[in-house]
């Protein structure tokens, strides 16, 4: 898993492969959670959107002040051919998570599906996972809210979301794995936590 980590190795993914690809959960599998904290007013930063549909999905719900970015420029070139006639108010960007080009309080949501997580696979993941939380922080508006997208189980995101110089309030969701059936769900999927994806909701607090 740690070439997920890699920028190379997502320009190379998405040179070779161009069809629309949703990591974990598609949106209709998250959007009962997410949008308790936006509304189609909101400014959103889709961070590391890939090739994913959820910002289409999005879009065709009233959610159009999307900015989505990611570190592979293939994608963004593909995307933005892509929805520049359907989707025209959303936009795209090149950037890195761990030096975002924005104004500072820019953004009223950042979500990020599985960005977090690739981070943490590559090299000097502490420092990088640090600058990227840094990064969303400063975009973030005074109320701001970061979504985070995530297999990992709590025990290993919750404390990665503290530090001194972040004043936020977290909550945590749980989705079981789409691969999970409706009876795993009530036999097993209670008792092992792996078999949930998380939504980490961290809210501004100054």
């Amino acid at each position: 898993m740690a070439q997920y980590g890699k920028p190379e190795f997502w320009e190379d993914r998405y040179q070779r492969d161009t069809d629309p690809f949703d990591w974990y959960q598609k949106y209709e599998g998250i959007k009962d959670i997410i949008t308790q904290y936006i509304n189609t007013s909101s400014t959103i930063l889709n961070l590391g959107c890939g090739n994913s549909r959820m910002s289409e999905e999005m879009y065709e719900e009233g959610y159009e002040n999307i900015t989505n970015v990611d570190i592979s420029p293939s994608v963004i070139k593909a995307m933005a051919e892509e929805y520049e006639e359907k989707c025209p108010n959303m936009k795209f960007q090149v950037a890195d998570a761990r030096a975002l080009e924005f104004e500072e309080n820019q953004f009223d949501v950042v979500i990020d599906k599985g960005t977090f997580d690739c981070i943490l696979c590559g090299d000097r993941s502490g420092v990088n996972c640090s600058k990227t939380l840094e990064n969303i922080y400063k975009v973030l508006n005074f109320s701001g809210i970061y979504i985070c997208i995530s297999y990992g189980v709590p025990d290993t995101r919750e404390a990665r979301f503290e530090g001194k110089d972040f004043d936020w309030k977290l909550t945590t969701h749980q989705v079981a794995k789409s691969t999970i059936t409706a009876n795993a769900i009530v036999k097993e999927a209670d008792q092992n936590p792996k078999n949930y994806h998380y939504i980490y909701v961290l809210k501004k607090t100054a």
